[in-house]
């Protein structure tokens, strides 16, 4: 076998169909599309998935998705954890000294009615209360 031959393998290739060339060629009137119909027509386009009028599955199904990049602060209610009013200063660790937390929470915020009152002891940036409305 020599190095230059580039030709494909013998009958490996076909020659292509040539469509709507006279009934001869066994491709002629309709062309390979059958009888009449939206398909046999020019200029025939699918939608993508239609489904022949059949609810098509993507509007059967419920829409799914979008989970917010924001991630929101564990809430604690200081009326019912005591504990952490008295606190002298109000750190993540201090808090975690007195209040069960998981290892994954990072930020946390006070809220019930005497969370305003710790606003001076809080020491940490991660820790907030609910915000005062400016008079």
């Amino acid at each position: 076998m020599g190095l230059h031959n580039l030709s494909p393998a013998p009958g490996s290739t076909h020659a292509k169909k040539r469509v709507g060339r006279g009934q001869g060629s066994g491709l002629g009137k309709t062309a390979g599309r059958g009888q009449k119909g939206q398909k046999s027509r020019s200029g025939y386009k699918q939608k993508r998935g239609f489904e022949g009028g059949q609810q098509p599955i993507q509007r059967r199904l419920p829409k799914v998705g979008f989970s917010s990049k924001v991630e929101k602060p564990y809430v604690i209610n200081v009326d019912k954890v005591k504990a952490i009013c008295e606190l002298e200063e109000i750190t993540l660790e201090s808090i975690k000294s007195v209040h069960k937390l998981s290892k994954s929470v990072k930020r946390v915020k006070l809220i019930g009615s005497s969370a305003k009152d710790l606003r001076d002891k809080i020491k940490d940036e991660a820790i907030t209360t609910s915000r005062v409305k400016d008079q």
